[in-house]
């Protein structure tokens, strides 16, 4: 065989620089160019044999689904399910998994259950997103919060959460028990908002005797921005083992009680404050047929 150029003349010792190159890591491209070859024929004559470099491999996309597809395989999954999480054709995943030995044949019942189970989890996995959007939707409506919006929001859940005056039990006093961090995140900021040293704002736990308690004050302690020798003595609740107790776990940490020193003006304040809410509101928000 005869190059126009005469470069082909002794191919052999073309063959033995070009597999000298591919050696050296060197692609086709550079082999074919550095050597003038331009035709991929006699390219791949003088290559015959020589596996190419690793740094020179393409990657290939489907080695990916075919090591997926083995995996699934080996869980016992079939041909069809398979094909249904991979999207590619059964006649790949044939080819791809034929030595890995057969899944065990399910029980109708027990293949029954698991599909049901499987469309259980993907209904919830849709509410779960669809939950998050309505969240992150209205908390963006939301906005950044004015301090009247904190005032009113205070007033309002100092009215639903805190402790207030009987007729019968007079109790002017500013006393705040929850077990919501966030509320009482509000609330801190609430009393800040009004101006309530934090010299007069005193914390006690609440908690079963088989929880955290240590760790429960110092979860509350940092929440509060305070010392955890800022609480007063925790008051421990007995648990009636005839209940069954669903606040349990990692995350119970039991209730904080937050109470503001010499606070019966503030209460009466506040008292007077949701009056006022509650007036307003009838007179100026009420519906029609109310008015």
């Amino acid at each position: 065989m005869t190059h126009a150029h005469g470069k082909y003349a002794d191919f052999e010792g073309l063959r033995e620089q070009a597999l000298a190159l591919r050696r050296e890591g060197l692609s086709r491209r550079q082999i074919r160019d550095r050597l003038h070859v331009d035709n991929n024929d006699i390219l791949n004559r003088l290559l015959e044999g020589e596996p190419p470099p690793e740094g020179t491999k393409r990657p290939n996309a489907k080695d990916d689904l075919r090591h997926r597809a083995r995996e699934l395989r080996l869980q016992g999954r079939t041909y069809d399910q398979i094909q249904l999480e991979l999207g590619c054709s059964k006649s790949s995943i044939s080819l791809w998994v034929r030595d890995l030995p057969k899944p065990e044949r399910r029980d109708p019942a027990e293949q029954a259950r698991m599909a049901s189970r499987k469309r259980w989890e993907h209904e919830l996995a849709v509410r779960d997103e669809a939950r998050r959007r309505t969240k992150t939707a209205a908390a963006a409506q939301l906005g950044t919060m004015s301090e009247r919006d904190l005032f009113i929001a205070g007033i309002a859940l100092y009215w639903a959460e805190g402790s207030k005056d009987k007729p019968y039990s007079r109790r002017e006093n500013v006393t705040f028990v929850n077990s919501d961090p966030g509320v009482i995140q509000l609330y801190l900021a609430w009393l800040n908002l009004l101006g309530v040293e934090p010299a007069r704002m005193t914390y006690r736990l609440m908690i079963h005797m088989t929880a955290d308690v240590e760790g429960a004050v110092r979860y509350w302690a940092e929440l509060a921005g305070v010392d955890t020798s800022a609480f007063q003595k925790t008051t421990i609740k007995k648990h009636n083992p005839k209940t069954l107790r669903k606040n349990v776990g990692e995350t119970y940490r039991g209730c904080l009680v937050i109470r503001v020193a010499k606070g019966a003006d503030l209460y009466r304040r506040i008292e007077g404050w949701w009056s006022g809410m509650v007036e307003s509101a009838g007179r100026d928000h009420a519906p029609p047929l109310l008015r």
